[in-house]
C-alpha cells in the first residue's frame, strides 16, 4: 500500500490554504464541487505525486464540523492509502467487522471510507485506480487530484509524503488493529513506537499527549529546500523549529534526506 493523501480539516478554508501553499511552496490543483455532498468545501494540493487536501464545513452539523469540535480546532482528519484493488480490500476489511461509511466505484477510481469508530478515531480510506496502472509509480493517476493536477505540481521546496503519525490512548493496541485492517506487518521505528511500513513511507502510532485525543497528529514531508521553507514559516508567523512546522493545527515533520 502507498500513502497517497493526507486530509486536514479547518474551520475556515482559505487562510489555511494560503499558509500551506506559501510555506510549503505548493499550488492548489483542484477544488472538488462534489464535496458539498458532505457539507464541505475543499482544496487539493499536489506534493509532487502525493497530495494534501484541506476541507472546511460550509453547512451546520457535518461530520467534519463535529470532528473540529471534538478535537478542539483545526488538525488532521483523514489518511488515504492507495492499493492495487480497493474492492478486494473492502471485502477483506469489512469482513473484519470494520464498517464502511462511503464507497465509490467507477472504472478509473474506487474508494472506501471506513468508520472512525472502528479505526481508532481516524477516517481511513483505501483506494485504487485503473487496474492496468502501476500504483507505485510516483505520478500515477489520482482522480481526487482533479483532471489536470500534474500542471500544478511543484517540487522545489517539498518532494512528497513519507509518513503519518496516529496518536491514541493505546498506541500499541491501535497499531495492532491497523495492521489487521491493512493486512501488513508491524515493526518498531523506535523503542515502544510501532509502525507499519508502506511503499513510500510509514504510519507511526504514538501516545496522545497533547490533550486533543485520538487522531492524525502529524505527517512527514521529504524536504528539498529546508531553509526556504523555514523562512516562509517565519515570514507568515507560523510556529516552527528546525525540524517541523505547525500548519492547520498539525505538526508537519521535515525529513531531509542526504545522498549516501
Amino acid at each position: 500500500m502507498r500513502l497517497r493523501q493526507v486530509c486536514l480539516v479547518a474551520e475556515k478554508l482559505e487562510p489555511v490554504v494560503a499558509d500551506l501553499t506559501a510555506v510549503l511552496g505548493l499550488d492548489v490543483a483542484y477544488r472538488d464541487p462534489l464535496v458539498v455532498y458532505f457539507g464541505l468545501e475543499n482544496a487539493v494540493i499536489p506534493i509532487n505525486g502525493d497530495f494534501l487536501e484541506v476541507v472546511a464545513p460550509v453547512q451546520e452539523n457535518t461530520t467534519a464540523g463535529r470532528y473540529l469540535e471534538r478535537r478542539g480546532g483545526n488538525g488532521g482528519y483523514m489518511v488515504l492509502l492507495q492499493c492495487a484493488d480497493a474492492q478486494a480490500e473492502r471485502e477483506r476489511i469489512t469482513g473484519l467487522g470494520v464498517r464502511s461509511v462511503f464507497t465509490l466505484d467507477n472504472p478509473e477510481y474506487r474508494c472506501t471510507h471506513f468508520h472512525p469508530r472502528d479505526t481508532g478515531g481516524v477516517l481511513l480510506s483505501v483506494d485504487s485506480v485503473d487496474p492496468g496502472v502501476d500504483f507505485t509509480e510516483r505520478m500515477c493517476m489520482w482522480e481526487p487530484g482533479g483532471p489536470d493536477w500534474e500542471k500544478a505540481v511543484r517540487a522545489d521546496v517539498v518532494r512528497g509524503l513519507v509518513g503519518a503519525e496516529i496518536q491514541s490512548e493505546d498506541p500499541a493496541g491501535l497499531a495492532d488493529l491497523w495492521a489487521r485492517i491493512l493486512g501488513l506487518p508491524l515493526t518498531e521505528c523506535g523503542p515502544g513506537e510501532p509502525h507499519i511500513q508502506l511503499q513510500n513511507g510509514s504510519i507511526r502510532f504514538v501516545p496522545a499527549a497533547d490533550g486533543r485525543g485520538p487522531g492524525v497528529g502529524a505527517f512527514d514531508l521529504e524536504v528539498a529546500d529546508q531553509a526556504r521553507l523555514l523562512a516562509a514559516a517565519k515570514a507568515r508567523g507560523c510556529e516552527y523549529t528546525e525540524d517541523h512546522v505547525v500548519l492547520c493545527g498539525i505538526r508537519i515533520n521535515l525529513v531531509v534526506r542526504h545522498p549516501d
